[in-house]
């Protein structure tokens, strides 16, 4: 903690990368930890429920799926969504760029919000574009409509679906330019956004996560250890 804390003093340009870790630790479930997501047993894999796919030619099961195992709305920002929002006010910290879907970043107060697999809180109807909220695929029931008759899906990238290019571009805009990368709570074993790791050519690569990661050799520092309970004893 003082090595993490004395880079934290001296970076006047942090980016923190985040994954399921981060969000873990305010009740929202992972994917492939041992009590994950996958762990679980269901008709079809999760992995093929979350796929493009599945969404085209099982709609009805996919929001059936995705409304009782993908939103967790009444979950609350942890200690490392608050620090990290802390920190983005203190003028330490440039971008948050997370895989998470759940919105728990802006939520805690954090404005510069990367988000590379969409997220729960937009949605769209795939014939004519138009923007719905959240309420509207919680209240409905069964598949959602748009005015114009077309299906609302979540604003989310689903299995077989490529990253949005503009935020992967903004991203790495973002990583290259730091001076000190944060990664937390993700085991860098997910593409392509684990590989916008590589473009990092700051100081300092801080890797904080339960378990090794394959990037640990390149980090200056390495704490296996879970998210929030570092950041709850950062000072700013």
């Amino acid at each position: 903690m003082k090595t993490l804390q004395s880079i934290i003093d001296e970076s006047e340009n942090i980016v923190f990368f985040g994954g399921a870790g981060v969000s873990t630790e305010s009740g929202i479930p992972d994917f492939r930890s041992a009590d994950g997501l996958y762990s679980e047993r269901y008709e079809y894999p999760p992995e093929e429920m979350l796929s493009h796919p599945f969404f085209i030619r099982h709609t009805a099961e996919f929001f059936d799926f995705y409304r009782s195992k993908i939103l967790h709305l009444d979950a609350k920002p942890g200690e490392a969504h608050k620090k990290l929002a802390a920190l983005e006010k203190a003028g330490k910290l440039s971008a948050v760029i997370t895989q998470n879907i759940d919105g728990l970043h802006q939520k805690a107060g954090s404005v510069n919000v990367l988000e590379l697999h969409g997220s729960v809180y937009r949605n769209y109807c795939v014939k004519c574009g138009r923007g719905y909220g959240i309420e509207h695929i919680v209240d409905c029931g069964g598949i959602p409509e748009c005015a114009c008759g077309g299906v609302v899906r979540p604003d989310v990238v689903l299995y077989g679906e490529n990253l949005d290019p503009d935020t992967m571009e903004s991203a790495a805009g973002y990583i290259s330019a730091a001076d000190t990368l944060i990664v937390g709570g993700t085991s860098l074993s997910v593409y392509p956004a684990a590989g916008l790791i590589r473009l990092f050519r700051g100081a300092n690569l801080v890797l904080i996560n339960k378990t090794p990661t394959p990037y640990d050799g390149r980090a200056n520092l390495v704490i296996n250890s879970g998210i929030g309970e570092v950041f709850s004893k950062i000072r700013i």
